[in-house]
């Protein structure tokens, strides 16, 4: 048996033990703990993401709101919405859907999240809350989805499979094999 066919069992095996228990219990305990979003997160790709956003930043007034790689126009988008600077916060570290989330969990520990608004397009969110349940689920943060309509499309399931994967092989070793990711599109 090859390397990768293992590699391939280990993480399917580690999956099915993740999703059949300990992923859905620590996403239960935390909307337990924090039944309302304490933090809007933004994923980064699209301008209308942001404008959809500050809508909901002025429903929620004292939210605080992290940009995840957003789009070239993001701070203008809040500076001219009169969002004051102190509630957002752009963080640029993110290369990827998978790494959107990888890169905010270790802050959001520290601020002690347990719940989040997950903003992104309504074609994207199936990959999204596929990751979303596996990274922050793993570390107990649940999360509220919110769809931006924008573009008629669909992501395929390979897409949303492969970054399961990433997401389980980051729980596995800390690494998202974001540098693999252009051989597996």
């Amino acid at each position: 048996m090859s390397i990768r066919s293992r590699l391939l069992r280990c993480i399917a095996s580690v999956g099915v033990l993740l999703s059949l228990g300990y992923i859905p219990a620590r996403l239960a305990i935390a909307r337990q703990q924090s039944p309302s979003p304490e933090m809007i997160l933004i994923l980064g790709g699209s301008s209308d993401r942001e404008e959809y956003t500050v809508q909901l930043a002025r429903r929620y007034p004292a939210m605080k709101i992290w940009v995840s790689t957003g789009s070239s126009s993001a701070e203008r988008i809040f500076q001219t919405a009169g969002i004051p600077r102190s509630r957002v916060y752009f963080d640029q570290r993110a290369t990827d859907t998978v790494t959107n989330f990888t890169t905010v969990v270790p802050d959001f520990k520290r601020m002690g999240i347990q719940h989040v608004y997950v903003v992104t397009s309504d074609y994207h969110m199936p990959r999204a809350e596929a990751i979303a349940t596996v990274v922050f689920g793993s570390q107990g943060i649940t999360f509220t989805p919110v769809e931006v309509s924008g573009v008629d499309r669909q992501e395929s399931k390979l897409r949303v499979l492969r970054d399961v994967g990433r997401s389980m092989f980051w729980l596995m070793t800390g690494r998202t094999g974001a540098s693999l990711r252009d051989r597996f599109r």
